[in-house]
C-alpha cells in the first residue's frame, strides 16, 4: 500500500534535516517569542523587497533566502534591506503619488507583473548585517503550541502531555476532540495516533508481513464557524488533513456524526471534551445508542477539560449516572525552573552576573584591611600615619586597575564550570487555571462474551458436599486441617494407652 504524500510532506511529522521551500518554519526569537512563517523562494506578495521574500522581526530582517536549505537549529544571521521604501506608492522608481486615468493604470499594471518576473529571476543577494540573529527551528506541537494565533484559550503542553498519556493515545488510536479552538490539542492528538502507514481513507488501512495495523484518527469537532475555516486553512498547510477530520457541529446537540460519515462507522476508544458544558455532550457517547461513535470492543478512555468546579461537579454526577468508572479530577500547575550557576567573591568583582559581595570572612577582612588603609592615607593623619603609608609594604592598587586585572584573568577562565549550581522556580504560575477530569467506560458484556470466554478459560470443577451443594477453596483448607488436627489427636490417644 502506498503511503499517503501528504503525510510524507506534513512537517510535523517529518521535517528532514533541513528547511525546505514552502514549508513552515519557526523563527525563535527568545523563550516567549516565537514567530511561524513559509518559507517561499520569492515574493508571492510583491511587498518590495530586491532579496525576496523577507520576514520583520524585531532583531532584524531576514530574506527566506538565507533561510532555506539551512538545517534546523542553526543560528542565522540578519540581513541588511531596504525598509524605508516598502508599501509606498512609487516604490518602483516613480516618487510621487498622482491620478491615473484607466490607460495608464493598465500600463502600470504590466509594468508591475514584468518587473515582478523580472526580480523573482533576478533577486539581489542578501548582505549580512552587523548584529541580530534567530534560530530557525522546525514546527513541533510543543513549539506550535507556544507561537500560534490564538482564537480561543488553548490547552498548553504540560496540560495535553498529560491527558494524551492518560487516554491511552498511542499509534492507532481513534480519538475524538469536541471543542478544537486554536488547535493546540489538535496538532498534539494527530501526531500521537499517526502509526506511520496511513491513508487518506479511514477505512483502508496498511497491512505489512501480514499484520494489519489500525489506522490513528482524529475526529474533531468545534462549533464556531469561523474557527473551523481558519483551523481548517491550517491543517491542509500542515500536511494533516489525512489524519484530522475537523467538522462544524454542536455535538451537543447534533451528536458527534461527522461531514459524511454516520457516528457509528468512528469507533473511537479516546474522547476529550474541550466544552462549556461537557454534561450536556455525554448523552451522546453511549453504547445503548445504535449511532453510538463508541468502540464495542474496547474500553473508552476519557477526559473533560472545565476551567470551574462547578462545572466539573455537573460532569462528575453525570458520568456516575451513565455508567462511567474510576471518575477522578487533576489540577496540573506547572512552574518554569531555572537552572544557573552562582558565583560569589570579590575576585570577580564587575563581571556580569555575579554577586560580588564577600565569599569568605578572610575576603571580607582584607578588604576592610585595603579600605582602612586607603582611609588613612587620605586623612593623612599625622607623621605616624604618613610613616605608615610611605613605609615599603604591598602596593596600593586603585579600582580601576583591579577591575582591569579581573577582566584580564577571565580569558583562560571556563566560567560554565565555576561556582555553585542552583535552581529556582518561578514565584508564579504562568498559565491558565484548569480541571481534568478523567472517566473510563468498560467494555460491554454480553451472555455470548461470558460463554466465549468459558469456552476460553474454563472453571476447575466444583467438589460437591454429601448433601450436593458446592463448597469453596477456603472450605475444603478448613476442612483439611480439621481432619489433619483429628488424625493427631487420635495418634496421640493411642501413645498414651500403648
Amino acid at each position: 500500500m502506498a503511503i499517503s504524500s501528504s503525510f510524507k510532506s506534513s512537517p510535523f511529522l517529518h521535517c528532514g534535516p533541513n528547511a525546505e521551500t514552502d514549508s513552515l518554519a519557526i523563527l525563535h526569537l527568545k523563550r516567549d517569542l516565537l514567530i511561524p512563517t513559509v518559507l517561499r523562494s520569492h515574493d508571492e506578495l510583491n511587498e518590495g523587497y530586491s532579496e525576496g521574500k523577507v520576514s520583520n522581526t524585531r532583531f532584524g530582517s531576514f530574506p527566506h533566502s538565507t533561510l532555506i536549505g539551512v538545517p534546523w537549529g542553526s543560528q542565522v544571521r540578519a540581513s541588511i534591506v531596504d525598509t524605508g521604501s516598502r508599501g509606498r506608492k512609487g516604490w518602483e522608481g516613480k516618487g510621487k503619488k498622482r491620478k491615473r486615468d484607466n490607460e495608464s493604470q493598465a500600463q502600470d499594471d504590466v509594468a508591475g507583473v514584468e518587473k515582478k518576473q523580472k526580480a523573482e529571476v533576478e533577486s539581489k543577494a542578501a548582505v549580512k548585517a552587523a548584529t541580530g540573529f534567530v534560530h530557525l527551528l522546525p514546527p513541533t506541537p510543543e513549539i506550535w503550541t507556544a507561537s500560534l494565533p490564538h482564537r480561543t484559550q488553548v490547552v498548553y503542553t504540560p496540560d495535553y502531555s498529560y491527558i494524551l498519556h492518560r487516554l491511552r493515545a498511542t499509534p492507532g488510536t481513534v480519538l475524538i476532540e469536541a471543542g478544537a479552538g486554536s488547535g493546540s490539542f489538535t496538532h498534539a492528538a494527530a501526531r500521537a495516533v499517526y502509526n506511520g502507514h496511513q491513508n487518506t481513507n479511514t477505512e483502508d488501512c496498511s497491512t505489512q508481513n501480514s499484520i494489519t495495523k489500525p489506522c490513528g484518527k482524529v475526529w474533531s469537532f468545534e462549533f464556531h464557524e469561523q474557527r473551523v475555516q481558519k483551523l481548517q486553512e491550517e491543517i491542509e498547510e500542515h500536511g494533516l488533513n489525512g489524519i484530522v477530520e475537523l467538522t462544524y457541529r454542536d455535538v451537543c446537540q447534533d451528536g458527534f456524526a461527522p461531514n459524511d460519515t454516520p457516528a457509528s462507522e468512528l469507533k473511537a476508544n479516546a474522547i476529550f471534551l474541550d466544552l462549556p458544558a461537557p454534561w450536556l455532550a455525554l448523552k451522546n457517547l453511549t453504547r445503548a445508542s445504535p449511532s453510538s461513535p463508541l468502540s464495542p470492543t474496547t474500553a473508552i478512555h476519557l477526559c473533560t477539560f472545565s476551567p470551574c468546579i462547578e462545572q466539573v461537579q455537573r460532569t462528575i454526577t453525570t458520568l456516575r449516572t451513565q455508567g462511567w468508572t474510576e471518575i477522578e479530577m487533576v489540577e496540573i500547575a506547572a512552574h518554569r525552573i531555572e537552572v544557573r550557576r552562582e558565583r560569589v567573591g570579590l575576585a570577580e568583582e564587575g563581571l556580569r552576573g555575579v554577586n560580588d559581595s564577600p565569599a569568605s570572612v578572610d575576603e571580607a577582612i582584607e578588604r576592610l584591611r585595603e579600605v582602612e588603609g586607603r582611609s588613612r592615607i587620605f586623612r593623612n593623619e599625622g607623621n605616624e600615619g604618613e610613616e605608615r603609608a610611605t613605609a615599603p609594604g604591598p602596593a596600593q592598587v586603585s579600582k580601576q586597575q583591579r577591575l582591569e586585572n579581573i577582566r584580564h584573568a577571565l580569558e583562560g577562565r571556563k566560567l560554565y564550570k565555576e561556582g555553585r549550581l542552583i535552581h529556582r522556580a518561578e514565584p508564579e504560575i504562568k498559565t491558565h487555571t484548569s480541571y481534568l477530569v478523567f472517566a473510563i467506560l468498560p467494555r460491554g458484556w454480553s451472555e455470548e462474551d461470558e460463554e466465549l470466554a468459558q469456552g476460553k478459560w474454563p472453571a476447575k470443577a466444583e467438589v460437591k458436599e454429601e448433601n450436593g451443594g458446592p463448597i469453596s477453596k477456603r472450605q475444603r483448607k478448613k476442612g483439611a486441617k480439621a481432619r489433619a488436627g483429628g488424625n493427631k489427636e487420635v495418634e496421640m490417644e493411642a501413645s498414651m494407652k500403648a
